[in-house]
């Protein structure tokens, strides 16, 4: 196998079911992993949900339901949420799991044996919907003279007993490992936030609450549960087997890539460090806070009534469609926007005019004119190898140095453009007008598209995944040839031109979307 690599999203907060925002996550995520499998790297891939906590509690308490109840339901449809997006996760965890309540303990007691964690009494700023903990200085005023958190949300004034861990201690063992490992948290927006708020010094954090009990119980301490923060960072490590130092854990902690949205910036890049830091647990390598979704131009939210269900986005265009638009119009780390006119225009233009329309009439017209036999290559032009070495340098050198830089919509314009350069190709050249005049020279041009299309469905799979497999298998290409590393074998479409495979009239990989009639 080769190099190991360990990527994880964000886990989800069930308490409602999932939204576009949960989607891009995902989505995001399952290309970067998919990219490194087809690099040749071991992947481990982890997602799930984080199901405990005051809101989960009070939002099963609302449905009439037990907290394990409504958190099985719950978690449920973000399962299936993955599953309908094509996530190739390896592992979906719930931190309902005995194995999370395990690892859980266990790092905590980590922590007080370092003498990290004391007993007090907590008084302060606490917003629900944040499952956090707010100092005076960072709460906003809304018009109406209400107190709320920096991200919108109400704020109590809570007051209860509580195990404190020492995150004070921490503020300059951070400050140090930023300033060593600068790729640590990226983009350098997110950095920079995050290296003022831990410059202006750390108070020491509340990390149990004895007013619910819906929660992984505190050892020593059952009438506390871990505050939820703990609790949910946690899995990163359970999901790999801590604290049983096992094959898996040896293999893929540290984590290489942690992906999650700005808003819980603060939670992975200072309060698990400095955990980890006092559990004697190495460091994740890299922590990426990606921008919001809005909806033409609105943050989602229930009170606005704009919170899309992504399976019905999926339902209306198409997973790999989804998937495409979300990757190629959001630069990734920024926000970005969508709405139906925007998905059906982008789409189409890319998908269905360009690749597609470029896989499309190349397959046909050899399915209808060569009886289905991929031409040799044949009768050389320079335009020919001069289309080539743009493809070739797109996807071997362009492409994975823009997803290796997380530059998602980098790496698919540098694909694009290929793409382009193949229709500029076809139109110039014409075989249609060389079928008659000179097949010779016509084979060759079939073939030198044909190359380019395979090494471009090969290029695109992280992004869409079943589309790219369908046109690959149209064309016969073998399963163990579609991977980065078969990008730089020039000997393949030889090989697979004499290898007898006759191609199928092609059914369209893309067709034309429509908006829906309800838009």
């Amino acid at each position: 196998m080769g190099e190991p690599f360990y990527i994880t999203t964000a886990i989800s907060y069930p308490n409602g079911r999932p939204h576009i925002g949960h989607a891009y996550e995902a989505i995001a995520t399952d290309a970067i992993a998919r990219f490194q499998r087809l690099r040749g790297r071991d992947v481990f891939f982890l997602t799930g949900t984080d199901e405990h906590g005051l809101k989960m509690a009070q939002a099963a308490r609302e449905r009439g339901l037990a907290p394990a109840q409504f958190a099985e339901e719950m978690s449920s449809t973000f399962k299936a949420m993955d599953d309908a997006l094509n996530i190739s996760y390896d592992r979906f965890i719930r931190t309902t799991e005995p194995a999370h309540h395990k690892a859980s303990q266990a790092i905590w007691q980590a922590m007080a044996d370092r003498g990290d964690i004391y007993l007090g009494r907590y008084e302060g700023w606490y917003s629900v919907r944040d499952e956090a903990y707010y100092d005076e200085s960072e709460l906003v005023v809304a018009d109406s003279g209400e107190k709320l958190s920096p991200q919108g949300t109400p704020v109590d004034w809570t007051v209860e007993e509580s195990w404190f861990f020492r995150l004070s201690a921490y503020q300059e063992p951070l400050l140090a490992h930023y300033a060593a490992q600068p790729d640590f948290i990226r983009p350098e927006t997110r950095r920079n936030e995050v290296l003022r708020f831990v410059e202006g010094g750390l108070n020491d954090l509340s990390i149990s609450r004895a007013s619910f009990d819906w929660g992984v119980k505190v050892p020593g301490s059952p009438d506390h549960v871990m505050y939820v923060w703990l609790d949910a960072l946690t899995n990163y490590i359970t999901g790999v087997g801590y604290p049983d130092n096992t094959e898996t854990y040896r293999k893929f902690w540290p984590a290489d890539l942690h992906i999650i949205g700005k808003d819980v910036v603060r939670f992975h890049t200072v309060y698990w460090p400095a955990f980890l830091m006092s559990a004697g647990i190495p460091l994740p390598k890299r922590v990426f806070g990606h921008g919001f979704l809005l909806h033409r131009g609105e943050k989602m939210s229930k009170s606005l009534g704009n919170v899309v269900d992504p399976l019905e986005l999926v339902e209306a265009f198409g997973v790999d469609q989804l998937r495409y638009f979300l990757l190629r119009e959001v630069t990734f780390g920024q926000d970005g926007g969508y709405s139906a006119e925007a998905i059906v225009t982008k789409v189409n233009a890319d998908l269905a005019n360009s690749f597609g329309n470029l896989a499309q009439r190349t397959l046909s017209f050899i399915a209808k004119n060569c009886d289905g036999v991929l031409p040799p290559e044949g009768k050389g032009d320079p335009a020919d190898a001069e289309l080539l070495a743009l493809v070739r340098k797109a996807v071997r050198e362009e492409v994975p140095a823009q997803f290796e830089a997380l530059a998602l919509s980098f790496g698919i314009e540098a694909w694009l453009r290929a793409v382009f350069a193949c229709n500029q190709y076809i139109d110039a050249q014409a075989p249609w007008a060389l079928r008659k005049t000179d097949p010779e020279r016509m084979a060759a041009v079939l073939a030198t598209l044909c190359e380019a299309i395979v090494d471009l469905a090969i290029a695109i799979q992280p992004v869409i995944p079943a589309s790219a497999a369908k046109l690959l298998d149209q064309l016969g290409v073998p399963a163990d040839e579609r991977d980065w590393p078969a990008l730089a074998d020039e000997g393949r479409y030889a090989r697979l031109a004499a290898s007898g495979f006759t191609l199928a009239p092609p059914s369209p990989i893309f067709p034309r979307l429509e908006l829906p009639a309800d838009t």
